[in-house]
């Protein structure tokens, strides 16, 4: 890919959260923050660095992390990276049962009010790869590289406006290493995703097929390891929004609205899906709603246990 361009937004206050500010420290060692731009945002200049493919990088410095305070960011988001290719945000992960040690990747939404963000399927698969490859080439043995279901961390305990996360148009990834401290503080495990974020525009030419998958918990193991599958000639999956079994539940997706909303994420995947893949254990109503998913947009519906024999697999496209 050439003449691409992709925005990182990276929290530099070190009084706050964790991990971001190590990510800078990186990008600042492996040259990557050479040029200062004339964009002002969050009170610093904005970075910039070019790829010799002619793609573009920007590095927003901010002093929180932005899905804390959309209103205020928002502004300048628009004004100065509407126009991108990709987006992300450089965080943390952490939560009850979160696996130790995990470089992790994820699209953003709020699952009970049916807001998605925009994904694009193919730019996640090559970030992600990016970060395996970096993973193995730092020694980071005791890490893995995985991707979990799809939230927002701007709705909180059920405070927060989720609209927001549309008034930004460009697809946007939270990008994140967790989920205890002595991962936070691992410089190395930092490194590898600064690394990585120059290298989104990496592709191998594959063919992606794009999927929803919908159930299964938060680190669905079935849907990470997806992302890495590969079969045939040049075949891959191309993983984006996971609706997660908790927010299913929680979200009441089996009501009259599920449809609709669900809908709505297939719609926020950039050039759609080829089939939907769903988690067997699931209850009956949401099976339910995965065949409605399926019927609505003519395409072949799955049980999980499918993405393990792929070359099985009959696509519509």
């Amino acid at each position: 890919m050439s003449g691409k361009k992709a925005v990182y937004f990276i929290n530099v206050n070190r009084d706050f959260g964790y991990v971001s500010y190590l990510v800078w420290d990186c990008l600042q060692e492996e040259g990557f923050l050479q040029k200062e731009t004339d964009m002002i945002f969050d009170g610093n200049p904005v970075m910039a660095y070019e790829d010799q493919a002619g793609n573009t990088f920007y590095f927003a410095p901010t002093q929180t992390a932005i899905c804390l305070d959309y209103n205020k960011y928002l502004p300048d988001m628009n004004k100065y990276f509407a126009d991108c290719d990709v987006s992300g945000m450089v965080t943390w992960h952490e939560g009850e049962h979160a696996p130790e040690k995990v470089l992790t990747v994820h699209s953003l939404g709020d699952l009970p009010s049916g807001v998605f963000g925009a994904a694009k399927p193919r730019l996640m698969r090559n970030l992600m790869l990016a970060v395996e490859k970096n993973r193995k080439e730092l020694g980071l043995e005791d890490y893995h590289v995985a991707t979990e279901a799809t939230h927002w961390s701007g709705v909180y305990h059920g405070e927060g406006d989720p609209t927001l996360l549309t008034k930004f148009p460009v697809a946007m990834m939270d990008i994140e290493v967790g989920s205890e401290p002595d991962s936070w503080n691992n410089k190395e495990a930092a490194r590898a995703l600064a690394r990585s974020l120059t290298q989104i525009f990496e592709d191998d030419g594959k063919k992606v097929h794009q999927i929803l998958c919908v159930g299964g918990v938060h680190f669905e193991p079935n849907f990470a390891e997806a992302v890495f599958t590969q079969w045939g000639e040049d075949e891959t999956f191309g993983v984006t929004h996971i609706l997660a079994n908790q927010w299913l539940v929680s979200g009441h997706y089996e009501d009259e609205t599920g449809i609709q909303r669900a809908s709505d994420c297939i719609d926020a995947i950039d050039g759609g899906v080829e089939a939907i893949f769903f988690h067997d254990k699931m209850k009956g109503c949401y099976k339910d709603l995965v065949r409605a998913l399926g019927a609505k947009y003519q395409i072949p519906i799955y049980k999980h246990q499918k993405l393990r024999t792929p070359a099985e697999l009959e696509w519509t496209k």
